[in-house]
């Protein structure tokens, strides 16, 4: 039987880039069992003596940290090592190796990937932009879309969009329902790279009878139909087909990995 591992995330700022790289560490290993603290927002050594001392105290304790002061990253490094409590950084030999690069000295501030730059605002307007253009709702200023992900019920147009969003793609994401027509702005030229989202009907159907049965509504049987299904997915090929949109395959296809691919195609068709 595999020991469970006690892992602290500390950080400086909120923790999120943090959290993502233990997601990404975490999914390399079958079988690494943990529990997990986060700690945001770490800035003293009192804070830092109060995680070793926990850690001390807690059998197969390990910290992993992004704290970019330097003399607090030194601390929480030199008392994990006194301790005996395993302890790796995960900004501090990158920030090095950059700052040996580019010939400058890093600014060492927690939190500077927050800054309140033109950035941050494209990305807040993208997401306001995404969720009131959600499943739909909204078509008449397609134009002033980034990215239009179209596809039937249940191909995570919606995560996927909001995914965009925080990327700073503003997302319109349209349902395709039998029998009902495609907004007529999509055979225009617009800007905006339409994209289609396509999944195995048999996933569809799994994934739609759960989504029925938490509703408690019965009634919807051409909605969890599968030769139903078939004919919606066909048709939707079909479309994509027609218009020379491309389409992603979302079925075995994580949120991120479908972003990515439309991210490369949003690329592509700007060197075009």
């Amino acid at each position: 039987m595999n020991e469970k591992y006690n892992v602290y995330l500390v950080s400086d700022s909120t923790g999120e880039t943090l959290d993502r790289i233990f997601l990404s560490l975490k999914s390399q290993f079958a079988n690494f069992e943990y529990e997990k603290k986060e700690f945001a927002f770490v800035r003293t050594q009192q804070q830092i003596d109060k995680i070793i001392k926990e850690c001390t105290d807690i059998k197969n304790s390990l910290i992993l940290y992004t704290i970019v002061e330097t003399k607090l990253a030194k601390y929480i490094s030199n008392q994990s090592e006194i301790n005996g409590v395993p302890c790796f950084g995960i900004l501090g030999n990158l920030i090095l190796s950059f700052s040996k690069l580019l010939n400058q000295k890093a600014i060492h501030k927690p939190s500077a990937q927050h800054v309140l730059d033109d950035d941050y605002y494209r990305r807040i307007e993208a997401i306001q932009f995404t969720m009131s253009h959600d499943d739909g709702k909204k078509i008449d200023d397609l134009g002033d879309a980034d990215v239009i992900l179209l596809g039937v019920s249940r191909t995570s147009k919606t995560p996927t969009s909001i995914y965009l969003a925080n990327r700073g793609y503003k997302t319109v994401n349209i349902p395709l329902v039998l029998d009902q027509q495609i907004p007529l702005v999509l055979d225009s030229k617009i800007k905006a790279c339409v994209i289609g989202l396509i999944a195995d009907p048999e996933r569809l159907v799994e994934i739609r009878r759960n989504r029925v049965a938490l509703m408690n509504d019965h009634k919807l049987r051409d909605y969890t139909d599968i030769e139903s299904i078939k004919k919606e997915v066909e048709d939707s090929k079909i479309l994509f087909k027609k218009n020379n949109w491309p389409a992603i395959d979302v079925t075995r296809r994580s949120v991120e990995e479908t972003a990515a691919s439309i991210l490369k195609i949003i690329e592509i068709n700007k060197h075009k």
